[in-house]
């Protein structure tokens, strides 16, 4: 499953700060019919990719739907700060 939405980065300020984006609602719907969950807490597997930028990271359940995290090697390669609206394409691991 591939997806591809835009969204606002936040920070969240908790003992280390990180930076979050939230998968649309549609969106987030549509990875719980079909998403392969991993390990504990509902965390789902993704490749991610911002401009040129791609990684593996894992989505956060949050507030019935998802968060992508943001790593600061990201950021800083594609020059993101906090509010900045960016887009987001994810390669989701399907369940077998």
């Amino acid at each position: 499953m591939q997806l591809q939405f835009e969204g606002a980065v936040y920070q969240w300020r908790g003992p280390a700060p990180y930076y979050f984006v939230r998968v649309p609602e549609d969106e987030s719907e549509a990875l719980r019919d079909v998403a392969y969950v991993s390990y504990g807490w509902g965390m789902i597997p993704v490749t991610a990719r911002v401009g040129r930028t791609e990684w593996t990271t894992s989505l956060w359940p949050k507030d019935g739907g998802y968060i992508v995290p943001l790593k600061d090697a990201i950021r800083r390669a594609e020059d993101i700060e906090d509010g900045d609206v960016i887009g987001i394409g994810l390669d989701v691991r399907a369940d077998a």
